[in-house]
């Protein structure tokens, strides 16, 4: 587990870095303080992006309010690895590990860089963070039954649908899990 403070270590996919968002990077983000952001985490952010995570950002900080521990699992930036270190998107679980060992992932790519392999580069590396660094196996995806790419996506991991919830932003999603073993663990 991290500790507040301590800095957590970018996720490297083939393309992506996956970076943590320190709390001042995320109020520069809200306080519409661009350049600021952009200093902080060392990375482009693309017109249009702020406004897409300003309700997120302000629900991660009260998290992380409440126990800064929590850092490493919340929101990271996809930084694509280009010349500008470009934004193209977040990605995170939606806390630490549950009682039963489960996290539940939430990305976003933005509409220039969708339908080219990102989502899935990053939830596939975010993955194998939290199984070789955790030794996390169960992994849930909740997706709007309209959203096709991201239905697409979690039934190519080998999602199974468990249900069905209704979510105050989003309305209507259907409840993914799948189980991932670890590589290397025995099978049982």
């Amino acid at each position: 587990m991290s500790t507040p403070g301590e800095p957590v270590p970018p996720i490297a996919s083939a393309r992506l870095d996956l970076v943590s968002l320190p709390v001042a990077f995320m109020e520069a983000v809200l306080a519409g303080e661009t350049a600021a952001a952009e200093a902080i985490l060392g990375s482009r952010i693309p017109e249009g992006w702020s406004d897409t995570v300003s309700d997120l950002f302000r629900y991660r900080l009260g998290q992380l309010k409440s126990d800064p521990t929590q850092l490493q699992w919340l929101a990271r930036a996809m930084v694509l690895r280009d010349r500008d270190r470009t934004v193209i998107g977040h990605i995170g679980f939606h806390g630490p590990p549950d009682e039963r060992g489960m996290v539940e992932v939430g990305y976003t790519v933005m509409p220039d860089y969708r339908r080219q392999g990102y989502a899935r580069e990053a939830v596939l590396a975010l993955f194998d963070w939290a199984g070789r660094e955790h030794g996390i196996t169960l992994f849930r995806a909740s997706v709007g039954p309209w959203n096709e790419p991201s239905l697409g996506l979690v039934r190519s991991l080998g999602f199974q649908q468990t249900g069905v919830q209704w979510d105050d932003v989003d309305g209507e999603e259907l409840v993914f899990e799948v189980v991932i073993p670890r590589p290397g663990a025995a099978a049982g």
